[in-house]
């Protein structure tokens, strides 16, 4: 009798233990919700110094922050990965104004872009939470109870971006069809594309409020191989052919400075940085649903 006692407790010891270690399977698909906020690195307003280092956060301007939302869905390929689909709706916004730096001061451009992402990004979890004990039983063995995960990522995705300025009447101008600075008006400058390619990479965390329901944040940098999402990025061009060609409004647009120091603004003059691509930044609060099997399971708080 005693050895087949002997033999239950083990077979239930080992199936136990099988079972947790498949655990993570059956609740391998989420829904995710997030609302957050953008930041923009490029050539406008930013820090003091000119020139400072990409992905410099001494160079974000804190005013330009801007809204973002998100959904999306995430799935989880083993039990230290998840691979994640996003649409993201935001925008990102540039100004000199923003600067104490007189120079970009006086050039005074400003930008404002509609930013819609659609990406994958693959996640290796650096913790996991798992299902086990809440409490410190005496006396009960089994696996801690985790509520917490975090997690590193890299991915790859599509933005529309349209870039605009703000023209002196308040109203705000598309600026890619202007050619600021002189794009598709001479063989040497060529017009930028409003779809781009990015790399998005970054870090995040989720806790378990109950067995469905999560929230976590999650921060993200996107790289980008583009230098016009602000519309700014080489020199000045022949202002009175711009003039010409496209007319008042765009004249202004690819020359709205102070006039402080006129000779910064003459044809040939820098405009921008073109050795620096530019990039923006996604911080959010995400809310992830467990998808119940079948999709007719009844939640269990």
């Amino acid at each position: 009798m005693k050895k087949y006692l002997l033999l239950l407790i083990v077979f239930i010891f080992v199936y136990s233990e099988a079972t947790q270690a498949q655990m993570w399977r059956r609740d391998r698909k989420e829904f995710t919700f997030s609302l957050g906020a953008t930041n923009f690195l490029g050539d406008l307003g930013g820090s003091e110094k000119i020139g400072s280092e990409p992905f410099s956060m001494r160079d974000l301007n804190w005013p330009a922050t801007r809204p973002v939302v998100q959904v999306g869905y995430r799935y989880r390929t083993t039990k230290e990965s998840c691979v994640k689909g996003n649409l993201f709706f935001g925008y990102l916004r540039g100004d000199d104004s923003f600067s104490d730096n007189l120079i970009r001061y006086n050039r005074n451009i400003n930008f404002r872009s509609p930013v819609v992402e659609l990406s994958a990004q693959y996640e290796y979890l650096t913790s996991r939470q798992r299902e086990g004990h809440r409490y410190k039983l005496k006396g009960v063995r089994g696996w801690r109870h985790i509520n917490v995960e975090s997690y590193v990522f890299v991915g790859a995705g599509l933005a529309l971006v349209i870039p605009q300025g703000q023209y002196l009447d308040g109203r705000w101008y598309n600026l890619r069809p202007l050619c600021t600075e002189g794009q598709g008006m001479v063989e040497t400058r060529k017009k930028y594309s409003n779809l781009q390619f990015v790399i998005p990479v970054g870090v995040g965390f989720k806790y378990a409020i109950s067995r469905e329901w999560s929230m976590g944040l999650e921060y993200g940098i996107r790289k980008t191989f583009t230098d016009y999402i602000d519309d700014t990025s080489t020199t000045y061009f022949d202002n009175d052919a711009i003039r010409e060609d496209k007319g008042e409004i765009a004249a202004y647009f690819a020359d709205p400075s102070h006039g402080l120091f006129p000779t910064q603004t003459y044809a040939g003059e820098q405009r921008g940085d073109p050795t620096d691509k530019d990039s923006y930044m996604f911080c959010t609060l995400t809310f992830y649903y467990k998808i119940p099997r079948g999709m007719i399971a009844v939640p269990k708080f």
